[in-house]
């Protein structure tokens, strides 16, 4: 599921986004399924690890516990601005997530982007200043949507 800048833009305010987060359901088969697609055009890992690690729970609580990782990054080796973030936690429930998502069609694929409210309560659990600077605008959408 598309989460982070690149969802805030697909929601109405267009700022530029570096890369893409995403947000993957983290049991082991469903984690296996999304890095074998995420792998398959070429991305590759940033760490120098086995991609299929991210898959094992005990993994990334380590990373999350010794490295303090909040998301694990893959990049396209012959284009490295090419960034896709995984988180290593779930910032809420997947399946909470997963309901209210809202299904684009991206080149033919439909993809699930992360629903306005959820992502809202994601940017402010962050509070960064440029989380803080999109809630403004996604606020201002939300209004406009009831």
């Amino acid at each position: 599921m598309i989460v982070g800048g690149l969802a805030t833009v697909f929601h109405g305010y267009l700022r530029f986004t570096a890369d893409s987060d995403l947000v993957i359901n983290l049991e082991q088969q469903e984690a296996e399924k999304a890095i074998k697609l995420i792998t398959s055009p070429g991305l590759q890992a940033r760490l120098p690890v086995d991609p299929m690690d991210f898959t094992f729970e005990s993994i990334r609580e380590s990373w999350i516990e010794n490295k303090n990782m909040l998301v694990f990054t893959f990049y396209d080796p012959e284009n490295p601005v090419l960034v896709v973030d995984i988180f290593v936690r779930e910032p809420m429930p997947f399946s909470e997530l997963s309901k209210k998502a809202i299904m684009l069609n991206m080149d033919g694929e439909t993809v699930p982007v992360c629903d306005i409210g959820h992502l809202i309560a994601m940017k402010q659990n962050a509070g960064r200043g440029k989380d803080l600077e999109d809630i403004k605008y996604l606020q201002v959408i939300l209004d406009g949507q009831k």
